[in-house]
């Protein structure tokens, strides 16, 4: 995990896996992120955080579904590709529920993330819609 990316990066990626395991497998969430935890020597802090952002994620889903959905414009969410899906699930997770990452760092992770592992048109995808719900969120916030 040297390649000078933030731990908090290897972190996301690890929700990102333990979330598709879920939807894939079926298999106990506790189970699912136990293992994904062990696959990773990550300190304590970055454990605590992919612990949050895989509950708060898990906890918030139908939440989270509904927000991204809104912003699917000609789009239903059963037709956006699983891998977007759960890129845009953790990321929301984190836009609402974890304070001590800007915005802007959760949007350019999750377009990261997008680029790895998804189709080549997922991460404009993903920004865009991301970009959207921090925008609106932060006039509710503002007013």
């Amino acid at each position: 995990m040297n390649s000078g990316k933030h731990p908090r990066h290897y972190g996301r990626e690890a929700v990102f896996q333990a979330l598709y395991s879920v939807h894939i497998s079926h298999e106990n969430e506790a189970k699912i992120l136990d293992d994904i935890q062990s696959r990773y020597d990550f300190d304590d802090d970055i454990k605590q955080y992919v612990t949050n952002l895989f509950l708060k994620t898990i906890e918030n889903k139908k939440f989270i579904v509904e927000t991204i959905s809104k912003y699917l414009e000609n789009w239903e969410w059963s037709r956006v590709a699983l891998l977007d899906q759960l890129i845009l699930q953790l990321a929301t997770a984190e836009l609402f529920y974890i304070d001590d990452v800007p915005p802007k760092v959760t949007i350019a992770e999750a377009i990261e993330i997008a680029q790895q592992y998804s189709t080549s048109d997922s991460s404009a995808f993903v920004n865009g819609i991301l970009d959207t719900i921090y925008k609106e969120q932060k006039q509710i916030d503002d007013s």
